[in-house]
């Protein structure tokens, strides 16, 4: 309690708080007690993403109230002026060595609006990722005042290994570390280390991270090899990110022990019902490896529909606490990669023993739910069951029976054919009831890469959503708020799939966006006029930046037992239940199913189960990235062979520097700069997002599909930058002309009637003017 009650003490991570106190392993698992103990006793309190603080309303040593674990630049100690002021958070430093620190507990929808300025000189040797701490100094900028801050301490390191390209000068080695986390190259000792050649890429260790006035110094523990050998870039982002490898050795005993356990029988007595002479399918993609949902469906005499949902039981053959587990929980995820799949779990599992293959027996966890005939829920029902799968159907070859189901009807079991005609029924009814409810779908295409046996990029196409996708999706989406709803309604805790409702300030910034871009809305605060508006847009060449505002506008999606709806899915309650092959989080959601059977109350903690939820958020959240990072790098290494290539592309982004653009064809994402523009000067308008020529009323705005040849790329930056050729659709243009004027507008025209020199409009002094009269006061005098 004494550290956390010190005037300088502002809310971390207990991992975080027990580096500060100086404690090891065994003292970071005393202090978490202890801090429960704490909090119990409402002596202490956990705010967002788990920072210890005090309860809300008391008052910390430095004598500003708590603010419920989210510590910012408004809640300062007003008592002592000259205290300084302290702010932990996570750092990130831009290409030219200033960085900024995002508050802890500030939340996504906040945009850059509290992130706080550190100058270049000001970072210490602060790293993109870490947890600081800084101190505030006040700061003038223009008539405004501001918060610009200093680091003092690095409270945790995100990471110490880095990956880059190897090279020699004068006699040193050094590495030139991939990105733009550090401005300079990093010094490795004696030169050829670890047998690296020029330009290999290689791992370092850092011994000493860079400065403003201090090279770095870092120490190579493994050589990738060149660039262009197959699967280097891969393990070059696997290391990046701190992906994991192979499994143990003890982790696929443990499997294997499960293995040799397993008979494909079930047990006359026990809970596990046998569900094996009910006709169930499966629906998957042609290149799937494992299946993990099956289903079943029927007509009651009473007219409603009863949906089965089986999903794989990992549960039975992964025991908490088991060495199994405790590597899927670390794990928390499987990562699909372009060329590979990272798995959870041990593929003997997997691809194996859990894996609903056809007509074999196999153990799930059992979501029956009753619907109306218009497909209201009325009842559900969670157990162990064993299935055998009748039939595997791929996508392509649902897509082809909804066609013309006349040709399936001779080649298939009256059975599979009369669930797979019901099916559709049913899903179409569930997703017209969704979409009233509400429910928003944004049209951002899945691109996936074509690869040829070296890892190589040979071309991407487009994902298509059809009925045969959405005909499972609504089922799964069916029966993850169906688990969620019975969960809620014992009152039990559980890892819920949580999307808050958006930031009202994003949205209103994202109503004036739209009405910037020419298109009549009213607020966007309601989802309605959000689903209008993406109605209105389909097909469009604003479709796909309107659609990536409004992703940008919404909060990111995360696990955590708050009681706290789905945004986008327009629902109360939602939980992952359908994929624990793949997802930590579903698995935990199996495991409430069994105390349900025996009648038990699992023995819960609110705290535990948020650190769960934070972990698990992290871990897909570091897979998201890793899959981008990894097809953003085998799209430069493709394109890099290309230069002077032509494409079509669409302005996704427009800044005072130039247009950041996508491919059409290849989704490869680069910058059309701002000077490579010869034909005209553009001037940079933020309200409306667009440049403006002066010479030839030429204009790039959000939408515009344009013509765009390769220019240039820096592999180890992973830059790309185009060289624009022409507009070929222009995206509508404003048929009036917008109230709002950006601030440069503002500067440069002033707000009084007529101009004046300048371009300034006259009865507004500029500062030159002032000057002027300044001085003349004074001759006076």
């Amino acid at each position: 309690m004494t550290h956390v009650l010190r005037p300088e003490y502002h809310p971390v991570k207990p991992k975080v708080l027990a580096k500060q106190l100086g404690l090891d392993k065994e003292g970071l698992v005393e202090l978490r007690r202890t801090v429960k103990k704490l909090v119990r006793k409402k002596k202490l309190a956990f705010g967002p993403r788990h920072l210890v603080t005090l309860p809300k309303g008391q008052r910390s040593g430095n004598g500003a109230k708590s603010p419920g674990g989210t510590p910012s630049s408004d809640a300062q100690p007003k008592e002592n002026k000259d205290a300084k002021k302290r702010i932990t958070g996570s750092f990130s430093r831009a290409a030219d060595g200033f960085g900024f620190v995002r508050p802890a507990g500030t939340k996504a929808a906040d945009g850059r609006d509290k992130d706080i300025f550190v100058p270049a000189d000001k970072t210490g040797d602060a790293a993109g990722g870490d947890t600081v701490i800084i101190e505030l100094t006040k700061k003038r900028r223009g008539r405004e005042m501001s918060f610009v801050g200093e680091v003092v301490e690095i409270a945790e390191r995100y990471t110490r290994t880095f990956v880059g390209s190897y090279f020699e000068s004068k006699g040193k080695a050094f590495v030139r570390v991939d990105g733009s986390t550090f401005s300079q190259p990093i010094w490795v000792g004696d030169p050829g280390a670890k047998n690296a050649q020029e330009d290999d890429k290689v791992v370092i260790e850092m011994v000493h991270f860079p400065t403003a006035k201090e090279s770095g110094e870092a120490v190579i523990t493994q050589v990738l090899g060149d660039r262009n050998q197959p699967g280097v870039d891969t393990q070059l982002v696997m290391f990046e990110f701190n992906l994991p490898t192979a499994f143990s050795e003890e982790v696929m005993e443990d499997a294997r022990k499960q293995a040799e356990l397993f008979d494909e029988t079930v047990p006359a007595e026990g809970p596990r019902r046998d569900l094996t002479d009910v006709t169930v399918l499966t629906i998957d993609p042609k290149d799937a490896r494992d299946f993990d949902d099956a289903i079943s469906l029927r007509k009651l005499d009473n007219g409603h529909w009863e949906l089965g949902v089986h999903i794989a039981d990992v549960s039975h053959f992964v025991p908490k606490g088991s060495l199994l587990d405790k590597e899927a929980k670390d794990r928390a995820t499987s990562v699909y990669l372009p060329d590979r799949v990272i798995p959870m779990l041990p593929e003997i599992i997997s691809n194996n023993l859990a894996s609903l293959q056809p007509d074999k027996v196999r153990y799930t966890k059992t979501a029956i739910i009753e619907f109306s005939e218009e497909g209201v829920p009325i009842h559900t029902e969670l157990f162990s069951a064993a299935i055998k799968s009748d039939k595997r159907f791929t996508y392509e070859e649902v897509d082809q029976f909804l066609e013309d189901r006349t040709r399936w009807r001779i080649n298939l079991d009256p059975k599979v054919f009369r669930l797979l005609d019901n099916m559709h029924k049913l899903a179409m009814i569930l997703r017209a009831r969704r979409m009233e409810r509400g429910s928003l779908e944004l049209s951002l295409p899945e691109v996936k890469l074509d690869l040829n046996k070296d890892s190589q990029v040979t071309g991407a196409h487009v994902v298509e959503n059809t009925e045969s996708h959405q005909i499972i999706e609504e089922f799964m989406l069916a029966a993850n708020v169906a688990v969620a709803q019975k969960l809620t309604d014992m009152e039990w805790l559980f890892l819920r799939r949580i999307h808050d409702n958006p930031d009202p300030r994003k949205l209103k910034q994202l109503t004036e966006f739209v009405q910037d871009l020419g298109i009549k809305s009213e607020s966007l605060e309601s989802r309605f006029e959000i689903k209008r508006l993406l109605a209105e847009v389909l097909g469009t060449p604003t479709e796909y930046a309107i659609n990536y505002a409004i992703l940008r506008s919404m909060q990111k999606a995360v696990y955590g037992p708050d009681v706290a709806g789905h945004f986008a899915l327009a629902s109360e309650n939602y939980c992952h239940f359908t994929s624990p092959i793949r997802r930590y989080p579903d698995l935990t959601v199996h495991r409430l199913i069994e105390f349900i059977e025996r009648g038990e109350k699992p023995s819960q903690s609110f705290d535990e189960m948020s650190l769960l939820g934070e972990h698990c958020s992290e871990r897909e959240q570091r897979a998201a990235k890793a899959e981008r990072e990894l097809k953003k790098l085998k799209l430069l290494n493709f394109l890099s062979k290309k230069i002077g290539e032509e494409m079509n592309a669409v302005v996704t982004g427009v800044e005072s520097y130039g247009m950041f653009v996508q491919g059409l064809d290849i989704p490869a994402e680069g910058l059309v700069r701002l000077e490579s523009l010869a034909d005209d000067q553009y001037d940079f308008d933020s309200t409306t997002h667009s440049l403006n020529g002066r010479k030839k009323n030429n204009q790039f705005r959000l939408g515009d599909i344009i013509r765009v040849a390769v220019d240039t790329i820096d592999l180890d930056r992973r830059e790309l930058n185009f060289r624009f050729i022409k507009i070929v659709e222009a995206a509508p243009r404003p048929k009036f002309q917008p109230k709002r004027s950006s601030k440069k507008e503002d500067r440069s025209k002033g707000k009084g009637k007529g101009k004046g020199k300048n371009g300034r409009k006259s009865g507004h002094p500029t500062a030159a003017d002032k000057r002027k009269k300044k001085k003349r006061r004074k001759k006076k005098r």
